[in-house]
């Protein structure tokens, strides 16, 4: 079995795909679920998500962010904070951000299984990718405006970890990297509050969502992409697994 981590998302993924955005699109669709939605669509542009809003009569709820702000038109930011304090159940929310979105549609170009990973659900994640892949997991970073984030890359390092522990695979030069980052990054909080884009949340105010996403395992509900003829144009759908 062969594990990968990309730095940055570059697509052909065979088999697995694990999507990082640890701050915060990833863990704020884990928050999502864990409040209760009942999917998750995952828009290519704002515009299809604000057009998905005209014409559902009010079936959508809209979270997303640029630049680390919420949307104009939108209900929410992109906030695990925010969505834990909501009730979203038996809704779908409809999402685009700046970095994690983007991410999740280049996997599901070409990735058999595509789920979405966080710090919150790592431990949930690992053991659902290791149960469904055959060939290879790819563990995908979503990075910050097409540069490397050490938060995401800190988070595909215990990822990995979790998965080297249960059994044997070849790792290739991402991995290792990856691996590094975890075992020097300090603690969670430590990594992602001492990364770049942890510290430009910290100026907008926003510093309680990084605390958020630096728990470890809080969740086991792992947002599962569940394609379907019935799926808008320009969106994917996740449900809880």
């Amino acid at each position: 079995m062969r594990l990968r981590v990309d730095l940055l998302p570059h697509g052909q993924y065979p088999d697995v795909v694990m999507v990082i955005d640890v701050l915060r699109a990833t863990t704020t669709a884990v928050t999502y679920l864990e409040r209760g939605a009942e999917a998750l669509l995952l828009t290519a542009t704002p515009d299809v998500a604000l057009n998905l809003r005209q014409e559902g009569s009010g079936a959508y709820v809209l979270g997303g962010e640029r630049g680390g702000l919420p949307i104009p038109g939108f209900d929410f930011g992109n906030s695990p904070v925010e969505a834990a304090a909501q009730n979203f159940t038996g809704r779908t929310v409809v999402m685009n951000t700046t970095n994690g979105t983007g991410a999740a549609h280049t996997a599901a170009q070409t990735g058999k299984h595509v789920f979405l990973a966080a710090l919150t659900n790592a431990h949930a994640a690992a053991r659902r990718a290791r149960a469904t892949a055959t060939e290879e997991i790819a563990i995908v970073c979503a990075g910050t405006d097409e540069r490397v984030g050490l938060e995401d890359v800190y988070a595909a390092g215990v990822l990995a970890e979790y998965l080297l522990a249960m059994g044997e695979f070849s790792i290739d030069d991402g991995a290792r990297i990856a691996l590094t980052v975890r075992r020097s990054g300090g603690n969670p909080l430590e990594a992602l509050g001492s990364s770049a884009h942890g510290a430009r949340l910290a100026s907008l105010g926003l510093g309680e969502d990084v605390r958020y996403a630096a728990g470890l395992s809080t969740s086991t509900l792992v947002p599962t992409h569940t394609p379907g003829g019935d799926v808008p144009p320009g969106t994917l759908r996740f449900t809880a697994g």
